[in-house]
């Protein structure tokens, strides 16, 4: 029933702070008997005076056990770039690729750090050779050629981003991902 015109409407302000210890261990706590659905109830069984949609992303974002935090490696770092060269701002497909990595936290390192990167290295007039960096692994992401100790970047030369050389089978991956995102957009 509508209130009359005279009426006061008690409306309860959510707490729209920063989160304490003792919100996330009650989120925690409710989450670990009901599980990660319900997100509305979720917060009204837990006490907290949040919405339903802080409470996810609180989860999904800083809570969840898999999630890996901080300390970007150069390996995730530059295969961050390559794609977000290939699928531009996807990025929870980009996180995809990056086990514990959450998209909002890639969409934060790419607008922190990366962008502005990228834009100084271009002020300079030329890229800095992702595969001269010392790291082991980094085979695992750079071009087929360069992997096998084929040719190198020349400053300016964008060939480390350039997949029209590799075969559909590297890239097959890319295909089945931007399937299963179109997929997830289909209403039934």
């Amino acid at each position: 029933m509508a209130p009359k015109k005279n009426e006061a409407v008690e409306i309860k302000a959510l707490n729209r702070g920063a989160w304490t210890a003792e919100e996330d261990r009650k989120l925690a706590q409710v989450i670990e008997i009901h599980g990660a659905k319900r997100w509305k109830t979720i917060a009204a069984m837990a006490g907290l005076n949040r919405s339903g949609k802080s409470c996810r992303l609180r989860w999904l974002n800083y809570l969840r056990p898999n999630i890996k935090r901080g300390n970007i490696t150069d390996q995730e770092e530059d295969l961050i770039l390559r794609l977000h060269k290939l699928l531009g701002n996807r990025w929870s497909l980009i996180a995809g690729r990056l086990p514990g990595r959450t998209d909002n936290e890639i969409k934060n390192y790419w607008n922190s750090r990366l962008s502005r990167k990228i834009s100084q290295r271009e002020k300079r007039g030329g890229g800095e050779d992702p595969s001269a960096r010392e790291s082991s692994g980094s085979e695992l992401i750079r071009p087929p050629d360069q992997a096998a100790g084929g040719a190198t970047m020349v400053d300016g030369d964008d060939d480390f981003f350039d997949f029209s050389n590799e075969s559909p089978m590297t890239l097959e991956w890319v295909s089945k991902f931007l399937e299963l995102d179109e997929d997830s957009y289909e209403l039934s």
